[in-house]
Parts: C-alpha cells; structure tokens; sequence
C-alpha cells in the first residue's frame, strides 16, 4: 500500500529549529522525487523543497535557501527537512509527496507534479 508519513511538526518560537520526517512506501521512495510543501491558510500550497531519492540531489526555494535542508536516508526510506531559522511566515501545514518513480525531480516545483501525498504535519512558529 503506497504511503507517506509525516511527523516532527510542532511549535517553537522564531529563530527555533524542528526536523520534520517523511517515512515511505518502498515502492514509491525508490528512484523518485520527494517533495516538501507547505500551505498555510487562505494561501495555495508550495513547494519547499525536494529531494532525488537515487541520486541525493536537492533542490530549494528561494525563500528557504540558507536555512532549510532536506536529507534523505534509503536505508528506512525516509526523507526528512531540517528547518532552522524558523519565522512566523514559515507557519503552515507542511505536507511530504512523491512523484511517480522515474519520473525526474528538475521540473517538479509545482503541487501538480506529484501523485502520492502525505497526511501533513503542524508548524507553528511565534514571534
């Protein structure tokens, strides 16, 4: 059954760090895109950031670079999302996704180039 878990969400005070978790199926982790997005209220889900599960090659947005790192660890498919810095404006339900396996991850900003999402997991983070 594909599936994708997110956990590590949580509160913490601007400047914080968390770790979020993505644990995935084994046949949707292999040779894939993972993604990271998040979408807070009133506002369209984004793309953070993603990582190519085969090769290890990571890709941001602008408006993480320096701050968030995404990891991934093939051995317990599982990818993760070192988040430090943290501001209020990161805020927002943070959700994991995977492409279908051999499909890329160059051109895989967009929510709408992913096929398998995760439940989402809480960040909050005050001023």
């Amino acid at each position: 059954q594909v599936q994708l878990v997110e956990s590590g969400g949580g509160s913490v005070q601007a400047g914080g760090s968390l770790i979020l978790s993505c644990a995935a199926s084994a046949d949707i982790y292999s040779s894939n895109c993972m993604g990271w997005f998040r979408q807070a209220p009133g506002k369209e889900r984004e793309g953070v950031a993603r990582i190519y599960t085969i090769t290890g090659k990571t890709y941001y947005d602008d408006s993480v670079k320096g701050r968030f790192t995404v990891s991934r660890d093939n051995a317990k498919n599982t990818v993760y999302l070192q988040m430090t810095g943290l501001q209020p404006e990161d805020s927002a339900i943070y959700y994991c996704a995977a492409a279908l396996p051999w499909s890329g991850c160059q051109e895989r900003a967009r929510a709408d180039a992913y096929t398998y999402w995760g439940q989402g997991t809480q960040v909050t983070v005050s001023s």
